[in-house]
């Protein structure tokens, strides 16, 4: 055998190798959240649906946690994060901020007719909304749907502007941290989503014993599951077939839907969060 044909030989040997090395890669999908609980409670919740969707889809499914909303948002653009657990303004944003990129697709069967519930001290004397002008209140994020767009919008369609008619505005960063400024007496009113103001209730959360809910809004489309944009189709398609035949009749699905609180998960589409975009315009939070 000449020299020539031996190196030949092995460069196509080398290739062929490194080419099997590459495709023995596992393929990773980066998960993400919005920060809208403690992050330990989004982790708890996302740990059996990340081994579930790493069985459906035999990827390597990794929980990236973020500091803020929109953290999540870049994380999505610049192709750091691969899917995201968005609220509905927080996917307006997404949507804008890629041109349209973005892609969700899936959502609760809850979130067709969400909520957010006007919480005040038990022994408030608040009875309506505008019982609350001169009070100082908490939102959740300033980019939260459910802790602060959509009530700001409801709250503006009575008559009160949060600006003008409240004593001071806070923002408390999490739907359970409102509840805790709410209880606490750091706040005399705040606003969270129907959702977790549930699960606080039926798991004896101490900080809502000490609060009562003042009113509800009403419901408005919300949370969904997004994929950035130029995902594989595949594996978008894998994606959503995985989170549809999630059932909680099936045991092995039950912990997943519980700690999802989903009773299913149905498909989406961009202009179901149309009204949310007509909103945050009508609220003045974008532009």
């Amino acid at each position: 055998m000449s020299i020539r044909s031996f190196l030949f030989r092995c460069a196509s040997l080398l290739a062929l190798l490194t080419c099997l090395s590459a495709h023995a890669q596992p393929l990773v999908l980066r998960v993400s959240a919005i920060p809208d609980e403690a992050p330990t409670e989004l982790q708890r919740k996302f740990k059996p649906l990340g081994d579930y969707l790493k069985k459906e889809t035999g990827a390597d499914v990794q929980f990236t946690p973020v500091s803020d909303y929109a953290a999540v948002v870049e994380g999505l653009a610049n192709h750091k994060i691969d899917m995201a657990w968005l609220g509905g303004f927080t996917f307006v944003q997404a949507k804008l901020r890629t041109n349209g990129g973005v892609v969700p697709i899936v959502q609760r069967a809850e979130d067709e007719k969400f909520t957010s519930r006007f919480i005040v001290p038990a022994a408030s004397p608040a009875r309506t909304l505008s019982d609350l002008k001169g009070a100082n209140f908490t939102f959740g994020s300033p980019s939260s749907t459910s802790g602060h767009l959509m009530p700001r919008y409801f709250l503006l369609k009575e008559g009160i502007d949060p600006d003008k008619d409240f004593k001071a505005v806070a923002f408390s960063g999490a739907h359970d941290a409102t509840v805790a400024f709410v209880a606490s007496g750091r706040a005399d009113a705040g606003v969270l989503n129907a959702s977790v103001w549930d699960k606080l209730v039926e798991s004896g959360n101490p900080n809502a014993a000490k609060v009562r809910v003042l009113a509800t809004t009403a419901p408005y489309y919300d949370y969904n599951w997004t994929v950035r944009p130029g995902l594989d189709a595949a594996l978008t398609a894998k994606l959503t077939q995985a989170f549809l035949k999630l059932d909680p009749a099936n045991p092995e699905h039950k912990e997943i839907m519980a700690l999802q609180r989903a009773s299913k998960f149905i498909p989406t589409q961009a202009s179901n969060y149309d009204s949310i975009e007509s909103a945050g315009r009508s609220a003045g939070l974008l532009k």
